[in-house]
């Protein structure tokens, strides 16, 4: 491997890691806004909705954060915690599909959940 290999591979890895923040932080918001705009006292359908906005938000959070962690944070902590947020993501995504007006937060959630593969695959 040569050195411009080796930095190419360093560049990737460091776009796709913010990439994947900035879809977390993205995510996140229109989630958590998703959530705050349901009735609290809603049919069970709301509540889901509401319960899944807060704690899709949550790990969104929890993402970018070990994503911004400078210090040498464990690989396969990295790995768990990127999976967790992805799969989180994508069944948030369907909840918020079956919810009218919540096009755009599933969108986030999808997007979040590939921002989130993308950046698996620069650790495998």
């Amino acid at each position: 491997m040569t050195s411009t290999t080796s930095q190419q591979e360093l560049f990737r890895f460091l776009e796709d890691r913010f990439a994947c923040a900035q879809a977390c932080t993205e995510c996140a918001r229109a989630c958590a806004v998703r959530a705050s705009l349901v009735d609290p006292d809603g049919t069970e359908e709301q509540e889901l909705v509401r319960r899944k906005g807060v704690m899709c938000a949550e790990v969104c959070d929890a993402t970018c954060r070990v994503l911004s962690e400078q210090n040498q944070v464990d690989e396969s902590a990295i790995r768990a915690q990127l999976e967790w947020c992805r799969q989180v993501c994508l069944e948030t995504a369907h909840v918020f599909d079956a919810c009218p007006g919540a096009e755009d937060s599933a969108a986030a959630g999808r997007a979040c959940a590939r921002a989130c593969d993308d950046f698996l695959a620069t650790l495998r």
